[in-house]
């Protein structure tokens, strides 16, 4: 085993590795999504399919899953407005309502009763400003592996906000999308690369299957 793989393999130990999808929610990534053109790149991309993949295997493995979920309430209370994105989001057609169906955790995604889904009002990151940090710590969490959308946004401030909580981030890269798509490779290369380990679907799904010593 290379050192790259033997190191990959240390950082995914499943008791000290949790998995986090970011926003793959009905309203976001389903067939009724408030963003069309996002939810067409992750599902023509195949990263819907390979985020389902990769829960599955952790709920197989005993990895934890957190979903983290972006809604608002009907009444706007708490959402941010400090950005253009917060203010086109108001006008969108589809609303990410709290209660409704498009803030449920999108198909083929499953969702296993010791998932737990943390849901945010406000902000851009699925960790800023919520409880996600306080599991992580509360679960031994060491690696956090990122999954979902998108890699315009939510994607880097996931990975940004973990590595500067101390915690290694692993990235699959064709499990996380954006638009248009080409720039997800770019975000890949020129920014996650630099401060996460950047790997695929099939390589973390060989080292959850791998055997371990005194396990």
């Amino acid at each position: 085993m290379s050192s790259g793989a033997a190191q990959l393999t240390d950082q995914l130990d499943p008791a000290s590795t949790v998995l986090l999808t970011v926003e793959c929610q009905r309203g976001v990534v389903g067939p009724d999504s408030a963003l069309p053109e996002l939810a067409d790149a992750v599902r023509k991309s195949g990263a819907l399919a390979r985020v389902a993949r990769l829960v599955a295997a952790a709920h197989d493995t005993g990895v934890q899953v957190l979903h983290a979920v972006a809604e608002r309430r009907p009444d706007g209370r708490g959402a941010s407005r400090n950005a253009r994105l917060f203010r086109a989001a108001e006008r969108l057609p589809v609303q990410q309502l709290t209660g409704s169906t498009a803030v449920r955790i999108a198909d083929p995604i499953p969702v296993a009763e010791d998932d737990l889904v943390v849901r945010r009002l406000h902000g851009l990151s699925p960790l800023a400003g919520t409880e996600v940090d306080a599991l992580l710590r509360n679960f031994g969490c060491r690696t956090l592996v990122v999954t979902g959308v998108s890699a315009n946004v939510a994607i880097p401030n996931a990975v940004f906000d973990a590595v500067n909580l101390g915690y290694t981030a692993v990235v699959p890269a064709d499990a996380i999308a954006g638009v248009p798509a080409d720039y997800t490779t770019a975000m890949v290369r020129n920014t996650l690369a630099l401060v996460a380990t950047v790997t695929t679907t099939d390589d973390v799904l060989t080292n959850w299957r791998r055997p371990r010593g005194g396990r």
